[in-house]
């Protein structure tokens, strides 16, 4: 380990207003960043810049409906920090977005980032809007109105956004364009997650399962369990939980248990993924499926198991059904699937937990080399990207498990660590402006 950043003379002092609600999503990221800031004596100062977003910005987004009617939308950017190189992050859209979400997305960022070794920083997009609602006209007109108004923002060399939730590689390509248009030239590198056609990476789609899917095989090494007798459960079956689902049967797992909106499916002989993936590729969701027992979302995180992978939503697992789990691996697909009310119950229970900064960073590393690629104009095979994103992710789990052993910590406040520290020690390094 580097040296630590530390100042005996003033030092990190816990400040009680993040400890209050842990059921809002920023203050359940202050809570780790708490713990993780006083496990390294970070000077006061130091904590006050890094638990600061450096930028947040609202705007109103007015379009014409198909029926004529204005409507008047609510967009959010945040940058949370550009210490280690420009800002990057998603744009999600949905109707119960908030700007605390969209602050706490940033800053996860901002540490995903340093744990995986990318040289960006941390931000968070969204607008508020039901997608499902919006004709693929009204959905373009917003997201070009919201790219316009972010034009000071975005930039391949200051902010770069990617898809999230609801928003996918065609919004960027409507992004890329607007962009590209008011700067007169075509610009790929201001987005990742485009359509290949336009500049995209190939194993982008796939790349924040495989992460998952890395990061579960690590750990389970770690833990003794052999991967071809482990039970696995997989909460969400959207990209990331149906891949990770994929990848880790194919590695010989086997997959007793899979959920999404309609509900949790269970079959303790293990279930025929492929035959799942092309179901809801097909039907849009699993339900009416017959590949299981009809089960709930919350029974589904209580099957006995070796690993689960909460992919789907944020405070799935809370200080209420945590004591009921029945794994011994907990590898978050999602972002904050469990919340921090649930750790030292998860801990107590010699319950192992690969945190989502660690488990999820694939897809922010693929996009990493996208925009890489972009800026060379030239582009890798599936065999180079893969290989280049196993390897960063293994070393990635590497480096907060040797951090997490040092501390005594669990492997969050480990990849919390190792993450401030990282940021904090080229915050000393730059210096401060003004």
């Amino acid at each position: 380990m580097q040296e630590k950043v530390k100042n005996k003379m003033e030092h990190y002092e816990e400040p009680a207003p993040y400890k209050k609600d842990v059921d809002n999503p920023y203050e359940s990221m202050m809570a780790r960043f708490d713990k993780a800031a006083e496990l390294l004596n970070l000077e006061k100062g130091v904590y006050e810049y890094l638990k600061t977003p450096m930028k947040q910005v609202i705007v109103s987004i007015p379009i014409q409906m198909d029926n004529g009617e204005i409507k008047v939308f609510e967009g959010y950017r945040v940058i949370h920090d550009n210490i280690l190189g420009p800002s990057k992050g998603g744009i999600r859209y949905s109707p119960d977005v908030t700007l605390d979400e969209v602050k706490a997305l940033a800053s996860w960022m901002t540490w995903k980032c340093a744990v995986a070794n990318i040289p960006f920083g941390g931000a968070k997009g969204a607008v508020k809007c039901d997608p499902s609602k919006l004709s693929r006209v009204e959905l373009e007109k917003i997201t070009r109105r919201y790219t316009a108004n972010m034009l000071s923002v975005f930039g391949p060399d200051t902010d770069i956004p990617a898809p999230d939730m609801n928003t996918n590689e065609q919004i960027m390509a409507w992004i890329m364009d607007t962009y590209s248009m008011h700067a007169q030239k075509t610009v790929t590198d201001v987005v990742t997650g485009k359509p290949l056609i336009i500049g995209g990476s190939l194993g982008r789609f796939e790349a924040t399962g495989r992460g998952v899917m890395i990061t579960s095989m690590e750990a389970m090494r770690k833990l003794k369990i052999n991967p071809k007798d482990a039970r696995v459960v997989v909460q969400g079956f959207g990209n990331v939980g149906s891949v990770s689902a994929d990848l880790l049967k194919k590695r010989g797992s086997r997959v007793i248990g899979i959920s999404d909106i309609s509900g949790g499916y269970y079959n303790k002989m293990g279930i025929d993924i492929e035959a799942a993936i092309k179901y809801v590729r097909q039907n849009r969701s699993l339900e009416g499926s017959d590949f299981g027992d009809k089960i709930s979302n919350e029974e589904l995180l209580e099957l006995e198991c070796d690993v689960l992978v909460p992919a789907a939503k944020e405070d799935q697992i809370d200080q209420h059904n945590a004591p009921k789990l029945k794994t011994k691996l907990i590898v978050e697909g999602a972002n904050g699937p469990t919340s921090s009310d649930a750790d030292d119950i998860l801990q107590d229970m010699g319950i192992m937990v690969v945190p989502d900064i660690l488990a999820n960073a694939g897809g922010v590393t693929v996009s990493y080399f996208e925009w890489v690629q972009n800026r060379l104009g030239y582009y890798w095979d599936i065999d180079d990207v893969n290989r280049r994103h196993d390897r960063m992710m293994r070393e990635a789990f590497q480096n907060v498990y040797e951090t997490a052993s040092e501390y005594k910590s669990t492997l969050r406040i480990g990849a919390y660590t190792f993450a401030i520290d990282k940021v904090a020690r080229t915050l000393k390094i730059r210096g401060i402006y003004g």
